[in-house]
């Protein structure tokens, strides 16, 4: 049997996820996003999961649409995610994301890198939003998030020309958090994913990435309250009483799973 188009493998409290169609550089198709989403929810729901790392197989991380879906979409054809899910839907994942960038990440491959919450990159990455050089907008709200990401002058650029751009410049305006040379861009990142794994509460990180995300659309005061309100549930209380518990002892929290 061929393997799956992702592969997943537990690391203890990490899942690995590993787009895998390396011979055409883990380009996307709707199957392959349906495998993906599919274990994206898998994992939300799993309370042995409390964090995700992501990357590709091979030289390339996501080149984009695969080039016989764009086709297909050129000439008429529609086709969506299964289940009613969204191209953003791994944004409503409320478990942390890592992502490990080992290549080309291009148009809906560097949307979907978008969504991670933390971007690790080799250093020999190239990035690409592409879409105008297809006769393409700014699509599935890569409008929305990389301008919060980048500031709006940054992503102006990046949005219309469709150039390409290095790893390097992707560290310095902030698109990734950190590079890594090619060889230890793994290990790196999954070293990062097992210490949230470890010492972060999985009820704070969801609730934190709920804030993050949200946040931007309501005032100061109102992003105070829901804070104040968020730490005043049952989960929330137990868990700061374990995490002051446990730093007091100096050893590692025994935090509420999510699941």
């Amino acid at each position: 049997m061929s393997e799956p188009e992702v592969i997943r493998k537990l690391d203890g409290h990490v899942l690995i996820l590993t787009l895998n169609r390396p011979e055409r550089l883990n380009a996307w198709t709707y199957d392959l996003g349906d495998l993906y989403f599919d274990l994206l929810d898998k994992a939300d729901a799993d309370p042995e999961v409390r964090a995700i790392l992501v990357t590709g197989a091979g030289r390339g991380f996501c080149s984009g649409m695969d080039a016989e879906v764009l086709a297909q979409s050129a000439s008429g054809a529609k086709r969506m995610p299964s289940k009613g899910r969204r191209m953003t839907h791994a944004m409503s994942i409320r478990k942390p994301i890592v992502g490990a960038i080992n290549g080309a990440c291009a148009g809906f491959g560097l949307i979907q890198a978008l969504h991670f919450d933390v971007r690790f990159a080799a250093r020999s990455a190239v990035f690409t939003c592409a879409f105008t050089r297809r006769g393409l907008n700014a699509e599935y709200g890569s409008s929305w998030l990389l301008p919060r990401l980048i500031g709006h002058g940054r992503a102006m650029d990046l949005i219309l020309s469709g150039r390409k751009f290095d790893a390097a410049e992707a560290e310095r305006i902030g698109l990734v958090n950190r590079i890594c040379d090619d060889g230890e861009l793994m290990s790196a990142a999954l070293a990062y994913a097992q210490e949230l794994a470890t010492w972060c509460s999985p009820i704070a990180m969801a609730d934190a990435k709920l804030q993050v995300n949200s946040d931007w659309d309501v005032s100061l005061n109102d992003a105070e309250d829901r804070a104040k309100a968020l730490g005043h549930q049952p989960g929330h209380r137990q868990d700061f009483a374990e995490g002051v518990k446990s730093f007091v002892e100096k050893r590692a929290p025994n935090f509420i799973p999510l699941g």
